[in-house]
């Protein structure tokens, strides 16, 4: 398999543009699935994460993440909010784009860039399962990301329906014969 990168940023964020973009009109201030925020507050919540790790990996903090943070203004429409989370997605694939493989930048340790791509790629994907669910769209994330994600940030993860098995182990669905996760954390920094 090879290593996760911008270009699945770039696929993720294409593919949550098509599916909710065709739902811009619709009330996006109701739950985004089972979290607590609003579908609104959940999209512009991936911008941010987005541009974070963007920053992280231009910057190559060693212990913390950068004292900034991303606003969207309140009054933005749903399509507006999707703009903003394309420009981030943009940013963090350029910033992968322009980095060798030895960079490291903290997140909660030593990060590589296949780490930064791959936790976009899960908040872009996760989140907009959460947003569809929350709009009730029928949506699963594409199996080829959600591999990609799983064999970098989920090592662990058990065999199956990639889509399925990247729900179970965020503790968004069942998964036959596992119990429910009602707690995770990913594997993003690497052992130097």
């Amino acid at each position: 398999m090879r290593y996760i990168d911008n270009r699945d940023v770039n696929e993720a964020v294409t593919e949550m543009v098509r599916v909710l973009g065709p739902h811009d009109a619709e009330d996006w201030s109701v739950p985004a699935g089972s979290l607590e925020w609003s579908c609104w507050t959940t999209a512009a919540h991936i911008a941010h994460d987005l541009l974070a790790y963007a920053g992280q990996v231009a910057a190559r903090p060693t212990d913390a993440y950068l004292p900034f943070d991303l606003a969207v203004h309140s009054d933005s429409s749903p399509r507006e909010v999707l703009q903003v989370v394309t420009a981030c997605a943009g940013l963090l694939g350029s910033a992968l784009a322009t980095v060798g493989p030895e960079v490291r930048a903290w997140h909660w340790g030593p990060c590589d860039p296949p780490g930064f791509a791959a936790m976009g790629v899960a908040e872009v994907l996760l989140h907009t399962h959460d947003i569809t669910q929350g709009l009730g769209v029928p949506w699963l994330p594409p199996a080829s990301l959600c591999e990609a994600v799983l064999h970098r940030l989920f090592p662990d993860a058990p065999p199956g329906d990639p889509a399925h098995v990247l729900l179970w182990s965020t503790g968004r669905g069942d998964l036959d014969d596992h119990p429910r996760r009602t707690s995770w954390t990913w594997r993003a920094a690497v052992a130097e």
